[in-house]
């Protein structure tokens, strides 16, 4: 049997970065030396223009696509756009610190890996979400080791495809079992043959696939390669890493678990809650100590994950998912300007120290004051995107009788406070080893000038963005 042309509709938006990835590599093939931004500037062009027919299948009914393989509904459209926003702003950002003659290579990599990770959030099949995520994990390997006479690149190149590789060898292992329980690699038949298998197997497998989601997500204890490769990689990279293939990894660990898992009526809420508590404390508490901007960002993004977790655990409430849709969202702007800030420091300064960002304040006043915001932001106080993400996943875990869940969240709130605060300490109040301002590129100000509008627009105006979560949880489902 042949696709229809319904089907072909339903994945425009992936046709499209499709064919722009393989547009930007030809541009780079006849492009010269030294001009490579303009593949860039085609790939941010591209992207935005991905938005239109996305933002279209906001309105369509949820329906799947190639023999029930492909979801198209509001969750996976959502992860589309947030996916795309994302990528975009990432190659806006690394326009102006990254000159290499790969350069133009490196824009297309983005985008192919942005079409994994949306692949992977409307994955509907087992072996479409395999080849999806190895997809994804294929093209960040070669991200993450992208400098290639830079030793930590290197470093964090091969950790991440080691991690990666045994994560996915465990992840499969639990796809494998689930295939024989069920017969099928169909989500939706999983979910209805899974209801009379055998309960130890299932725990199993949950527990396997657990894994390689962990992984994607970073959550404890699949953590341990973050801090290295985020410290080792591009830094627009690490930007990248931390939100948009953490976006995609949630998207397709919620896919999972409530479309095939929940109908057999596997206790897993418990197991996850544990998971989403020790992911939190852990990452906080590693975090502290950090003198490395970018080592600190990875542990707080593992801690971040671990709140996340909370929307996931609670689905059952009203706050549950939307919660996490909001989170996700007001994270992505947030986490991308903070990394943003250091890809700026650490192009012009040659450090990613945090006692080298003494006196930014003096020397690049926009950059800092936005980096307080996002500071701030990821803290979880008012009026800030996160801030709108935690009342809604703690709310959740309140909801849905998981107290002790929120109150581990709350005291893990005050910790984070000592450490983003450090951040913003050092701009304003340590004396800075030179008053020479630090040129702040365009491109990089647009993307950092986009990022601190979506922190403090969320926050200040909420409810277009809990309206747009509330519709996006159409998960499409039995």
């Amino acid at each position: 049997m042949l696709p229809t042309a319904s089907d072909l509709w339903s994945i425009g938006p992936e046709l499209w970065l499709a064919g722009l990835g393989l547009l930007v590599l030809l541009v780079d093939l006849f492009t010269a030396p030294g001009r490579k931004v303009a593949a860039g500037a085609i790939a941010v062009g591209g992207l935005l223009l991905t938005l239109i027919p996305a933002s279209a299948m906001l309105a369509w009914d949820p329906r799947t696509a190639f023999f029930g393989s492909y979801a198209v509904d509001g969750f996976a459209v959502f992860f589309k756009i947030l996916t795309v926003i994302a990528t975009a702003l990432v190659i806006l950002a690394a326009m102006d610190s990254l000159r290499s003659r790969f350069e133009g290579e490196f824009y297309a990599l983005l985008v192919f890996t942005a079409l994994g990770l949306v692949l992977m959030a409307g994955s509907a099949d087992l072996i479409l979400l395999a080849l999806s995520i190895e997809f994804v994990s294929l093209t960040s390997y070669v991200l993450a080791g992208f400098l290639k006479a830079n030793p930590k690149s290197n470093e964090a190149g091969i950790k991440y495809f080691l991690f990666g590789a045994a994560a996915s060898a465990v992840m499969f292992f639990g796809f494998s079992i689930v295939y024989g329980l069920a017969g099928s690699t169909n989500l939706y038949d999983i979910a209805v043959r899974l209801r009379t298998a055998p309960q130890p197997a299932l725990y199993l497998s949950v527990a396997l696939m657990l894994a390689g989601f962990g992984f994607k997500i970073s959550m404890v204890p699949f953590h341990q390669w973050t801090p290295d490769v985020y410290e080792g990689a591009p830094t627009p990279v690490a930007a990248f890493l931390s939100v948009a293939s953490k976006a995609a990894g949630f998207a397709a660990l919620v896919r999972m678990l409530l479309v095939a898992i929940d109908p057999a009526r596997v206790d897993w809420v418990l197991l996850l809650s544990i998971l989403a508590a020790v992911t939190m404390t852990l990452g906080n508490l590693l975090a502290l100590p950090q003198r490395n901007i970018k080592r600190m960002l990875a542990y707080s993004s593992i801690s971040h994950a671990g709140f996340i977790l909370i929307g996931v655990a609670a689905f059952r409430g009203d706050f549950g998912t939307p919660g996490l849709l909001i989170y996700l969202l007001g994270y992505t702007f947030t986490q991308l300007g903070a990394f943003f800030v250091a890809v700026l420091v650490g192009a012009q300064l040659r450090s990613d120290d945090i006692p080298d960002y003494a006196g930014l304040s003096r020397r690049a006043p926009v950059s800092a004051f936005l980096m307080a915001v996002f500071m701030l932001s990821l803290t979880g106080l008012p009026p800030t995107a996160v801030f709108i993400g935690k009342f809604y996943v703690l709310g959740a875990a309140i909801e849905t009788g998981l107290l002790w869940l929120a109150v581990v969240g709350i005291i893990n709130s005050v910790i984070s406070l000592y450490y983003y605060v450090g951040v913003i300490r050092a701009m304003y109040v340590m004396p800075a080893t030179s008053e020479t301002p630090i040129p702040e590129p365009p491109a990089l100000q647009v993307a950092l000038g986009i990022a601190g509008l979506g922190t403090l627009i969320i926050g200040l105006y909420p409810q277009p963005i809990i309206d747009l979560a509330k519709n996006a949880t159409l998960l499409l489902r039995l």
